[in-house]
Protein backbone atom coordinates (compact mmCIF):
# COMPACT_ATOMS: atom_id res chain seq x y z
CA UNK A 1 0.00 0.00 0.00
CA UNK A 2 1.33 3.78 -0.82
CA UNK A 3 -0.18 5.24 2.78
CA UNK A 4 -0.16 9.23 2.95
CA UNK A 5 -0.97 11.88 5.55
CA UNK A 6 -3.16 14.58 3.91
CA UNK A 7 -3.86 18.14 5.42
CA UNK A 8 -7.61 19.52 5.32
CA UNK A 9 -9.11 22.18 6.95
CA UNK A 10 -10.54 20.02 9.66
CA UNK A 11 -6.85 18.33 10.01
CA UNK A 12 -4.59 15.70 9.18
CA UNK A 13 -6.03 12.45 7.67
CA UNK A 14 -4.62 9.05 6.99
CA UNK A 15 -5.49 8.11 3.38
CA UNK A 16 -4.06 5.15 0.53
CA UNK A 17 -3.14 5.91 -2.91
CA UNK A 18 -5.85 4.06 -5.10
CA UNK A 19 -4.05 5.03 -8.24
CA UNK A 20 -1.89 7.73 -9.45
CA UNK A 21 -5.05 10.23 -9.33
CA UNK A 22 -6.56 9.33 -6.83
CA UNK A 23 -6.19 8.81 -2.80
CA UNK A 24 -9.12 7.41 -0.84
CA UNK A 25 -9.61 8.92 3.20
CA UNK A 26 -8.81 6.60 5.78
CA UNK A 27 -9.89 8.66 8.63
CA UNK A 28 -12.88 6.11 9.54
CA UNK A 29 -10.41 3.32 10.05
CA UNK A 30 -7.98 5.69 13.09
CA UNK A 31 -6.16 8.40 13.94
CA UNK A 32 -3.40 10.28 11.20
CA UNK A 33 -0.66 7.87 12.62
CA UNK A 34 0.41 6.00 9.72
CA UNK A 35 2.74 3.47 11.95
CA UNK A 36 -0.12 3.13 14.34
CA UNK A 37 -2.84 2.49 11.67
CA UNK A 38 -0.52 -0.20 10.06
CA UNK A 39 -1.28 -2.34 12.98
CA UNK A 40 -4.69 -2.37 12.32
CA UNK A 41 -5.81 -6.08 12.27
CA UNK A 42 -7.29 -7.01 8.16
CA UNK A 43 -6.18 -3.98 7.12
CA UNK A 44 -6.53 -4.28 3.57
CA UNK A 45 -9.72 -5.73 3.97
CA UNK A 46 -11.13 -3.38 5.83
CA UNK A 47 -9.51 -0.80 3.38
CA UNK A 48 -11.56 -2.91 0.15
CA UNK A 49 -14.82 -2.64 2.09
CA UNK A 50 -14.34 1.24 2.87
CA UNK A 51 -13.34 2.05 -0.72
CA UNK A 52 -16.59 0.27 -2.36
CA UNK A 53 -18.75 1.35 0.73
CA UNK A 54 -20.78 5.02 0.16
CA UNK A 55 -18.88 6.35 3.44
CA UNK A 56 -15.13 6.28 1.19
CA UNK A 57 -14.46 9.38 0.47
CA UNK A 58 -12.23 10.42 -2.13
CA UNK A 59 -9.48 12.95 -2.45
CA UNK A 60 -8.07 14.16 -5.75
CA UNK A 61 -3.89 13.74 -5.63
CA UNK A 62 -3.50 16.82 -7.84
CA UNK A 63 -4.87 18.90 -5.08
CA UNK A 64 -3.97 17.12 -2.11
CA UNK A 65 -2.31 18.80 0.77
CA UNK A 66 0.27 16.47 1.91
CA UNK A 67 1.62 15.98 5.29
CA UNK A 68 4.94 14.36 6.18
CA UNK A 69 3.98 10.57 5.84
CA UNK A 70 5.67 9.47 9.50
CA UNK A 71 3.88 11.54 12.40
CA UNK A 72 6.23 11.84 15.59
CA UNK A 73 9.11 10.18 14.78
CA UNK A 74 11.45 9.99 17.73
CA UNK A 75 14.78 10.63 15.44
CA UNK A 76 15.94 10.37 11.94
CA UNK A 77 19.37 8.64 11.85
CA UNK A 78 21.09 9.59 8.80
CA UNK A 79 24.06 7.82 6.81
CA UNK A 80 26.94 9.29 4.97
CA UNK A 81 29.06 8.48 2.63
CA UNK A 82 27.34 5.23 1.67
CA UNK A 83 28.15 5.78 -1.95
CA UNK A 84 31.90 5.28 -3.18
CA UNK A 85 31.16 7.50 -5.89
CA UNK A 86 29.45 10.04 -3.40
CA UNK A 87 32.81 9.78 -1.04
CA UNK A 88 35.26 9.86 -4.17
CA UNK A 89 33.66 13.23 -5.29
CA UNK A 90 34.33 14.79 -1.89
CA UNK A 91 37.97 13.63 -1.62
CA UNK A 92 36.75 11.45 1.36
CA UNK A 93 38.12 7.65 1.79
CA UNK A 94 34.88 5.34 1.32
CA UNK A 95 34.31 4.18 4.89
CA UNK A 96 34.91 0.93 6.29
CA UNK A 97 31.82 0.75 8.87
CA UNK A 98 28.88 3.42 8.80
CA UNK A 99 29.46 6.88 9.35
CA UNK A 100 26.38 7.81 11.19
CA UNK A 101 24.34 11.36 12.08
CA UNK A 102 20.92 12.30 13.38
CA UNK A 103 18.46 15.37 12.13
CA UNK A 104 16.11 16.14 14.58
CA UNK A 105 12.43 15.15 14.51
CA UNK A 106 11.69 19.64 13.72
CA UNK A 107 13.24 19.42 10.35
CA UNK A 108 10.96 17.02 8.45
CA UNK A 109 8.85 18.90 5.85
CA UNK A 110 6.16 17.81 3.15
CA UNK A 111 5.83 17.23 -0.30
CA UNK A 112 5.20 20.20 -2.17
CA UNK A 113 6.68 22.82 0.73
CA UNK A 114 9.67 25.11 0.60
CA UNK A 115 12.81 24.51 2.05
CA UNK A 116 14.28 27.45 4.07
CA UNK A 117 17.70 27.69 3.90
CA UNK A 118 18.92 30.41 6.94
CA UNK A 119 20.38 33.81 6.04
CA UNK A 120 23.67 32.66 7.94
CA UNK A 121 24.34 30.30 4.53
CA UNK A 122 24.83 31.01 1.07
CA UNK A 123 24.66 27.44 -0.11
CA UNK A 124 21.85 24.76 0.03
CA UNK A 125 22.61 21.46 -1.21
CA UNK A 126 20.17 18.45 -2.33
CA UNK A 127 20.76 14.65 -1.29
CA UNK A 128 18.47 12.33 -2.35
CA UNK A 129 18.13 8.73 -0.35
CA UNK A 130 15.89 5.81 0.40
CA UNK A 131 14.45 6.10 3.82
CA UNK A 132 13.22 3.06 5.86
CA UNK A 133 10.69 3.61 8.37
CA UNK A 134 10.54 1.53 11.29
CA UNK A 135 7.88 -0.81 12.18
CA UNK A 136 8.66 -2.00 15.86
CA UNK A 137 10.72 -1.69 18.52
CA UNK A 138 14.22 -3.08 17.61
CA UNK A 139 17.76 -3.33 18.87
CA UNK A 140 20.48 -5.42 18.20
CA UNK A 141 19.03 -6.82 15.33
CA UNK A 142 20.99 -9.56 13.40
CA UNK A 143 21.23 -8.89 9.88
CA UNK A 144 19.11 -12.16 8.71
CA UNK A 145 16.66 -10.98 10.39
CA UNK A 146 16.35 -6.88 8.72
CA UNK A 147 13.16 -7.04 7.73
CA UNK A 148 11.60 -7.49 10.87
CA UNK A 149 12.16 -4.56 11.77
CA UNK A 150 11.07 -2.63 8.53
CA UNK A 151 7.40 -1.27 8.12
CA UNK A 152 8.51 1.13 4.76
CA UNK A 153 9.84 3.44 2.65
CA UNK A 154 9.56 6.87 1.74
CA UNK A 155 11.92 9.40 -0.13
CA UNK A 156 13.85 11.69 1.65
CA UNK A 157 16.02 15.02 0.70
CA UNK A 158 18.85 15.21 2.72
CA UNK A 159 19.10 19.12 2.67
CA UNK A 160 22.54 20.74 3.98
CA UNK A 161 23.70 24.19 4.39
CA UNK A 162 27.25 23.10 2.98
CA UNK A 163 29.20 26.05 3.15
CA UNK A 164 28.42 25.99 6.81
CA UNK A 165 29.46 22.06 7.04
CA UNK A 166 32.74 22.76 5.52
CA UNK A 167 33.77 25.50 8.04
CA UNK A 168 32.49 22.85 10.70
CA UNK A 169 34.82 20.11 8.73
CA UNK A 170 38.01 22.33 7.90
CA UNK A 171 37.89 22.85 12.15
CA UNK A 172 37.37 19.39 12.98
CA UNK A 173 34.08 19.68 14.67
CA UNK A 174 30.75 18.03 14.17
CA UNK A 175 28.51 19.11 11.33
CA UNK A 176 25.30 18.10 12.72
CA UNK A 177 23.88 21.81 12.73
CA UNK A 178 24.40 22.16 8.90
CA UNK A 179 22.00 19.15 8.58
CA UNK A 180 19.48 20.00 10.84
CA UNK A 181 17.53 23.35 9.94
CA UNK A 182 13.95 23.84 10.35
CA UNK A 183 12.36 22.05 6.93
CA UNK A 184 15.95 20.29 5.82
CA UNK A 185 14.46 16.83 5.55
CA UNK A 186 11.76 17.25 2.93
CA UNK A 187 9.99 13.42 3.28
CA UNK A 188 7.45 11.72 1.56
CA UNK A 189 5.40 12.15 -0.24
CA UNK A 190 4.14 7.96 0.44
CA UNK A 191 5.21 5.85 3.09
CA UNK A 192 5.36 2.69 0.93
CA UNK A 193 4.61 -0.79 3.13
CA UNK A 194 7.51 -3.14 2.72
CA UNK A 195 5.52 -5.69 0.93
CA UNK A 196 5.91 -3.41 -2.22
CA UNK A 197 9.71 -3.36 -2.39
CA UNK A 198 10.93 -6.87 -3.53
CA UNK A 199 14.69 -5.17 -3.10
CA UNK A 200 15.49 -2.00 -1.28
CA UNK A 201 19.26 -2.66 -2.86
CA UNK A 202 17.65 -2.47 -6.47
CA UNK A 203 16.25 0.52 -6.75
CA UNK A 204 17.05 3.74 -9.27
CA UNK A 205 16.80 7.22 -7.63
CA UNK A 206 17.44 10.21 -8.86
CA UNK A 207 17.14 14.04 -8.31
CA UNK A 208 16.18 17.09 -10.80
CA UNK A 209 16.78 20.41 -10.22
CA UNK A 210 14.36 22.78 -12.52
CA UNK A 211 13.98 19.64 -14.91
CA UNK A 212 17.59 19.27 -15.38
CA UNK A 213 19.13 15.77 -13.42
CA UNK A 214 21.91 15.99 -11.32
CA UNK A 215 21.95 12.77 -9.38
CA UNK A 216 21.59 9.55 -10.94
CA UNK A 217 22.31 6.23 -9.53
CA UNK A 218 20.84 2.69 -7.73
CA UNK A 219 21.09 1.92 -4.25
CA UNK A 220 22.41 -1.63 -5.57
CA UNK A 221 26.01 0.96 -5.00
CA UNK A 222 25.42 1.65 -1.61
CA UNK A 223 28.60 0.49 0.76
CA UNK A 224 26.52 -0.80 3.58
CA UNK A 225 22.89 -1.77 2.24
CA UNK A 226 19.75 -1.76 4.44
CA UNK A 227 20.56 -5.30 6.33
CA UNK A 228 23.52 -4.28 7.36
CA UNK A 229 22.64 -0.29 8.31
CA UNK A 230 19.31 -2.07 10.55
CA UNK A 231 22.13 -4.19 12.43
CA UNK A 232 24.56 -1.97 12.86
CA UNK A 233 22.49 1.32 13.93
CA UNK A 234 20.27 -0.78 16.13
CA UNK A 235 23.59 -2.17 17.72
CA UNK A 236 23.26 -0.07 21.15
CA UNK A 237 20.49 2.46 19.96
CA UNK A 238 16.97 1.12 20.13
CA UNK A 239 14.71 1.97 17.25
CA UNK A 240 11.11 3.05 17.95
CA UNK A 241 8.25 2.73 15.75
CA UNK A 242 7.97 5.26 13.26
CA UNK A 243 12.24 6.16 13.45
CA UNK A 244 13.58 6.93 9.95
CA UNK A 245 16.90 5.72 8.46
CA UNK A 246 18.15 7.95 5.44
CA UNK A 247 20.41 5.22 3.87
CA UNK A 248 22.96 8.02 2.30
CA UNK A 249 22.95 9.86 -1.15
CA UNK A 250 24.73 9.20 -4.31
CA UNK A 251 27.48 11.18 -6.31
CA UNK A 252 25.87 13.96 -8.43
CA UNK A 253 25.37 16.49 -5.11
CA UNK A 254 25.13 20.52 -5.92
CA UNK A 255 23.49 23.43 -4.85
CA UNK A 256 19.93 24.18 -5.70
CA UNK A 257 19.13 27.68 -6.50
CA UNK A 258 16.81 30.47 -4.63
CA UNK A 259 13.17 29.53 -5.80
CA UNK A 260 14.68 25.84 -7.80
CA UNK A 261 11.77 23.13 -8.01
CA UNK A 262 13.75 19.54 -6.98
CA UNK A 263 12.36 16.37 -7.86
CA UNK A 264 13.46 13.39 -5.62
CA UNK A 265 12.61 10.05 -7.18
CA UNK A 266 12.76 6.36 -5.82
CA UNK A 267 11.91 3.76 -7.92
CA UNK A 268 8.61 2.24 -6.51
CA UNK A 269 8.44 4.71 -3.59
CA UNK A 270 7.41 8.26 -4.88
CA UNK A 271 8.82 11.07 -6.06
CA UNK A 272 9.45 14.00 -3.90
CA UNK A 273 8.75 17.63 -4.81
CA UNK A 274 10.26 21.18 -3.24
CA UNK A 275 10.88 24.66 -3.94
CA UNK A 276 14.24 26.31 -2.22
CA UNK A 277 13.87 29.77 -0.44
CA UNK A 278 17.01 31.70 0.63
CA UNK A 279 16.57 34.04 3.57
CA UNK A 280 18.36 37.10 3.05
CA UNK A 281 21.68 37.01 5.11
CA UNK A 282 21.15 39.56 8.27
CA UNK A 283 24.41 37.46 9.90
CA UNK A 284 27.38 35.89 8.01
CA UNK A 285 27.89 32.32 8.31
CA UNK A 286 30.59 31.54 11.13
CA UNK A 287 34.26 31.84 10.73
Amino acid sequence: MFLCRIRTDAGTVPAVRLDDETLLDLSPLGGDDLVELLQTPDLEAKVAALAASAAGVRIPVASARFDVPVARPQKIVCVALNYVAHAEEGAQAVPTEPVIFFKPPSSLLPHGETVRCPARSERLDFEVELAVVIGRRSRDVAVADWRDAVLGYTVLNDMTARDLQLVAIEKNQPWDHSKGFDTFAPCGPYLVTADEIADPGSLDLSLTTDGVVRQSSNTRYMVFGVPELISVISAGITLEPGDIIATGTPSGIGKVDDGGTMVATVEGVGSLVNTAAYERATVGAPV
